[in-house]
């Protein structure tokens, strides 16, 4: 991977730290660690839903157990995947570049038990004891509370459900994964603000394979319980893998607080260098965070509420084809999840240039490895479902309903990754942004009208369709809003190099949809486009000449040759 060329920054603010960005090496390294350990946690997040439908099929034991797994979802966007990580790694960030600029570059001291006048306290491990205990006591009451009312969350989640109470069985069990998430979460977010990134890679990892084995353990006395109780001890096998790095990095000590005598400026105001860290996880950022969070996974509550008054399997045919579908948006999104940290300390010292060259890349790169999968997703679709899932109690007709939906649902994918990718330098900066929110709410209030109009006529069709329409929509306004509030983003370019990757996809869906009848048996069909696909969203985009294209294909190929 190369690193695109980058105008010279501007002058760093005053107490900027001194410059240690990582440089394209370290973020190759970084991206590909996460890729392999993600990928490995996708697989089994596969082989966790093939067993799942060989063991229970797509009937309604299934869709109470995928309503249960609603409070999973809910808590996993908004304690590992967006909200927790978009509040704490800025804070974490600011606390580093602090400790930094308070020590020349160099590492902290070590605080611990010593004299009131030693050395000044260390930003980060401040912010770790002023925020760790109280989120920790706030999981284990929402988790708590969630078990309680899990009959009140079953019936308005799925009110046409056909056995309310296996699925109130399994959402106490999985409310549990509030407590396990958020901690994990809190790692994770730590972690990667420290440039640490594969431990929070493995988490899924240690989490699906959790599921699968107390699944297959427990399945013949537990039924689909089992499920639901693998869902709580993965989230705790979340936390364990990431346990030793975390106490390596951040170890829990206790924190010198020294009595410093502020020194009063013109008019009585103290002197200070900005916000404290501590203060940047406080209700004033983490609400809008977390408005983001909830209204981007209430998509999900919306889907389920209207496939609950459809025919039994329709939850269940919804949930396996976005499960598939966004497979190439997690990877998509692998980049931004590596470059983040560094986006949010570029901003936290002041070099708002480099921030804006590398979201910019960013979401250029995003948007070619979401479009290439999609493309390849929607060509096969038949091919992919048969082969992952058509076996067992898991029949021929469920396939072809899910892989349907599935080509749906991927005419949104390329909004849900522009999503995940824009969202990230808004909140960057560390201080409250409430236009996410908003655009999150309009796309939101367009999903929900959308697929109340659709689902009547459309089925699960139109429930997808109305997904796909309301994600794109708020990618779109997020777009236009990162230029216009937060950095200098070229608009317009970017959205001329994304229109150019959009038209070599739907080539390359074109020749695979075409070529895929060709070849009777599915294995052979897939691997075929797996070939045919790539090859003509890279004839395509060289010759609408798409960004990042030509520099990624020399890039392979002389890492080709250097092998050779």
């Amino acid at each position: 991977m190369t690193t695109a060329p980058t105008a010279p920054p501007p002058p760093p603010g005053p107490h900027a730290a001194p410059d240690r960005t990582p440089g394209g090496r370290f973020v190759a390294r970084a991206a590909g660690a996460t890729a392999v350990l993600t990928a490995a946690g996708s697989f089994l997040g596969l082989v966790r839903d093939q067993t799942v439908a060989h063991l229970f099929g797509a009937g309604s034991d299934t869709d109470a157990f995928l309503v249960s797994w609603t409070v999973p979802e809910f808590a996993a966007t908004l304690l590992i995947e967006d909200a927790m990580a978009l509040v704490l790694i800025p804070a974490f960030s600011l606390a580093l570049s602090r400790r930094a600029a308070a020590h020349g570059g160099g590492p902290a001291p070590v605080p611990g038990p010593g004299p009131v006048c030693g050395p000044a306290p260390d930003p980060v491990r401040n912010l770790l004891a002023a925020t760790l205990p109280r989120l920790l006591l706030a999981l284990a009451c929402a988790a708590g509370t969630a078990a309680l009312l899990a009959p009140l969350l079953v019936r308005g989640l799925a009110p046409g459900l056909a056995d309310p109470a296996l699925a109130v069985e399994c959402t106490r069990l999985t409310a549990l994964t509030v407590l396990g998430f958020g901690t994990a979460g809190y790692f994770s977010a730590a972690l990667r603000a420290h440039r640490s990134f594969v431990p929070p890679a493995a988490v899924y990892l240690a989490y699906n394979l959790t599921i699968i084995t107390a699944v297959l353990v427990l399945h013949a006395r537990w039924g689909v319980r089992a499920a639901a109780l693998g869902v709580a001890a993965g989230s705790a096998a979340m936390v364990l893998v990431q346990l030793p790095a975390f106490w390596r990095r951040l170890p829990v000590r206790p924190v010198v607080r020294l009595p410093v005598r502020p020194r009063p400026r013109r008019g009585g105001r103290r002197r200070g260098t900005g916000p404290r860290a501590a203060a940047l996880v406080g209700g004033a950022v983490l609400a809008p965070v977390a408005v983001f969070a909830l209204s981007r996974q209430s998509q999900v509550l919306v889907e389920r509420f209207l496939a609950s008054s459809l025919p039994p399997g329709a939850i269940s045919h919804l949930n396996y084809a976005q499960k598939v579908a966004q497979l190439p948006m997690t990877f998509s999104l692998l980049l931004c999840t590596v470059t983040f940290p560094l986006v949010a300390r570029a901003m936290a010292d002041g070099r708002t240039e480099r921030a804006r060259a590398r979201v910019e890349r960013d979401l250029v790169l995003a948007a070619l490895v979401v479009l290439l999968g999609a493309a390849y997703v929607v060509a096969y679709a038949p091919q992919i479902i048969g082969l992952l899932f058509q076996r067992g109690a898991f029949g021929a007709a469920d396939t072809a309903a899910t892989a349907s939906v599935m080509r749906v649902y991927a005419l949104g994918l390329l909004g849900h990754c522009l999503a995940g990718a824009l969202v990230r330098p808004f909140f960057a900066a560390a201080r409250p942004v409430w236009y996410p929110a908003g655009a999150m709410a309009a796309g939101l209030l367009l999903t929900v009208v959308a697929g109340a109009l659709a689902a009547p006529r459309w089925g699960v069709h139109g429930i997808a369709a109305a997904n796909a329409a309301g994600i794109t929509v708020t990618a779109l306004l997020l777009l236009y809003g990162l230029g216009a509030r937060v950095l200098p983003v070229r608009v317009g370019r970017v959205a001329s190099g994304l229109g150019r990757l959009v038209l070599a996809a739907a080539a390359a869906c074109a020749a695979g949809w075409t070529a895929a009848p060709l070849v009777p048996a599915p294995l052979p069909t897939a691997l075929a486009g797996c070939l045919l696909v790539p090859a003509v969203f890279t004839a395509v985009a060289l010759a609408v000449r798409a960004p990042e294209v030509p520099q990624l294909l020399t890039a392979v190929t002389r890492r080709f040759r250097h092998v050779r």
